[in-house]
């Protein structure tokens, strides 16, 4: 049904709930929530986050909780008041704190995960056999059903964001989850196998194809992901986000993972973007700078360590009022929104108007 109307036949619906309920059946009844509204309606909330908040929660965290083999991390989740759980409709995010010496035990899940490192070095991780370092701004990947664990060998704490499509999986009731017998998999004879063959960017092996749909490359450092920011910098600017680079599955060109788009954007002193809104929902993490973002007619000033969710269909633009460069690391759910053909997007034209951008 579309928008709450007034029903005519609204005595005839009354009357035929109960009869059919006893065969399993119902009819729209007037007071139901309607199945449809003319723009999407989502109970999501844009939420700000603060690095000040956040910080002195995480060394409780660090200093309280234990991290336990079979599955639980020591995790401080991005909660959304507007849903019963996750960070959007479709993700949880969460910034895990681990110390030194500590291993983060063996598992797997149906849930596609990545961890993007906000501070620290020293840790690495082992996906299906393959180990790679994970250090400040790099971005790692856990596909579904992969077994991983993490091993820290730095000496003092270290924090990253952990994604993962959580929310989706429980959606579409696909959740598996298993511990491994051991607290740490074995290492393949070539621990970066995946890497040599994709990692370039550019080439690969010739004839070779990867089984399945899954992105075979696990880890995109920081180094290369900001040389090429760098890069992007010298074309024209994007209207919504200035410089915009999304990490890239080398295989298909596709987005790195089948269900999230990861990206990175950089604000340059005095931009002010052009305004937009779309399906799907998106989380920022302000990697360094400050700057604001106007949803919906409000500001939120954001500066370092900050989050940012913003909920589907909502107008948002950003603006750097400094005079150094704002960086963010973006992770939003448009992959699997388009997969289902269901995503949208609008921008706001100079002169009010509105421009569909499909």
């Amino acid at each position: 049904m579309a928008e709450q109307q007034t029903m005519v036949d609204e005595a005839a619906r009354r009357a035929l709930k109960e009869d059919l309920a006893k065969f399993n059946c119902r009819v729209q009844q007037p007071d139901d929530t309607p199945l449809f509204s003319r723009t999407p309606q989502s109970a999501m909330e844009t939420v700000h986050w603060k690095w000040a908040d956040l910080e002195p929660l995480l060394d409780r965290l660090g200093k309280q909780l234990t991290l336990e083999p079979g599955g639980n991390r020591r995790t401080l989740r991005l909660h959304n008041p507007g849903l019963p759980y996750g960070t959007t409709h479709t993700f949880w995010g969460s910034i895990q704190v681990i110390l030194p010496g500590e291993i983060a035990s063996n598992h797997r899940h149906t849930a596609n995960a990545f961890r993007f490192i906000m501070k620290g070095g020293g840790a690495t991780t082992t996906v299906n056999g393959e180990r790679y370092p994970m250090n400040e701004g790099d971005l790692v990947l856990t596909p579904s059903m992969m077994w991983h664990d993490h091993e820290y060998h730095g000496d003092s704490p270290m924090i990253w964001l952990d994604v993962l499509d959580i929310s989706l999986m429980r959606a579409m009731n696909a959740t598996f989850f298993e511990p491994a017998a051991e607290l740490q998999q074995k290492i393949d004879a070539v621990p970066d196998s995946s890497w040599r063959r994709y990692g370039s960017g550019l080439m690969s092996p010739p004839g070779e194809r990867p089984r399945g749909s899954t992105n075979p490359l696990l880890a995109y450092p920081r180094a290369i992901a900001q040389a090429a920011v760098e890069q992007a910098a010298g074309l024209p600017p994007d209207p919504f986000d200035d410089v915009v680079l999304e990490y890239r599955n080398p295989t298909n060109g596709g987005p790195a993972m089948s269900t999230m788009g990861m990206r990175l954007q950089k604000l340059r002193p005095g931009v002010h973007t052009q305004a937009r809104r779309h399906t799907g929902s998106k989380l920022y993490y302000v990697m360094q700078g400050q700057g604001t973002t106007i949803v919906e007619g409000r500001a939120y000033d954001w500066s370092a360590g900050d989050f940012l969710a913003i909920n589907p269909w909502a107008w948002h633009e950003h603006l750097n009022r400094s005079t150094a460069d704002a960086q963010l690391f973006q992770v939003n759910d448009f992959p699997a929104m388009s997969a289902l053909g269901y995503y949208f997007e609008e921008a706001l034209t100079d002169n009010g108007g509105h421009q569909k951008l499909l």
